[in-house]
């Protein structure tokens, strides 16, 4: 009878750890692709049962609503996070609040929260200064006092309180509001109706249910011909 020796058990043994690791692996991979998968299709759902703000509903994708019955629509993705979104605030805030204030356009406001959980709660927080008409004024505050790295803990429950206050936001209703994260949840079906549109980045905007060339994002000349060429005098 054959005897296996010290060499050929270190040989087997060595194979047996490869094996295992391999397989570890294979399943590490499966795992990871099946979580992908799951929350894919997870991401994609909408959740009717969440508070969400008062000018808010499915039809016009979980935006926050502005002159539903203007003739002429903007659709602004945007994360309060995003450093692009805020030079795109910089550039063309001033002109859409004016038009949104005249009644002009209707805008449909889209905060997303894919870069972390300080845009979350700074959503959330802006959704709860709307439910008290002060949105165009808590989105101007925030991309003034935008933290200059990103989920580095600036933005909290108590300091979004005082930019509130700031923004000419201070009813109790809203200090609640925000304390009690009212609106985090909403967050997840705006950035649902987001992937059904196959909207992957920020700034995104749509005019009349087109796609605004990118380019015309930060030029505002091109951006008042789009809306021009829209029907907004």
């Amino acid at each position: 009878m054959m005897e296996t020796t010290v060499s050929e058990k270190k040989n087997s043994v060595k194979k047996a750890k490869e094996s295992t690791t391999r397989n570890l692996a294979i399943g590490m991979v499966l795992f990871v692709v099946a979580v992908g998968v799951i929350f894919s299709v997870l991401s994609n759902k909408t959740n009717s049962h969440v508070a969400i703000p008062s000018s808010v509903s499915a039809t016009d994708g979980y935006g926050i609503v502005f002159n539903k019955d203007a003739k002429t629509r903007i659709d602004i993705w945007e994360d309060f996070q995003c450093p692009h979104c805020r030079e795109f605030e910089d550039i063309a805030g001033n002109y859409l609040n004016g038009l949104i204030r005249a009644g002009k356009i209707k805008a449909v406001f889209h905060p997303m929260t894919f870069i972390g959980p300080e845009s979350i709660l700074a959503a959330s927080a802006a959704a709860c200064t709307a439910d008290n008409g002060k949105f165009l004024d808590m989105h101007t505050a925030l991309y003034n006092n935008q933290p200059g790295s990103e989920n580095s803990g600036t933005w909290t429950n108590a300091t979004l309180k005082l930019l509130a206050i700031t923004a000419g936001d201070t009813s109790k209703r809203t200090q609640s509001c925000i304390d009690a994260g009212k609106y985090t949840k909403w967050t997840n079906n705006v950035e649902a109706d987001a992937a059904k549109k196959n909207v992957n980045s920020t700034p995104t905007l749509f005019i009349n249910g087109v796609q605004l060339n990118q380019a015309h994002y930060l030029d505002l000349a091109a951006l008042k011909k789009d809306l021009a060429a829209a029907g907004v005098k």
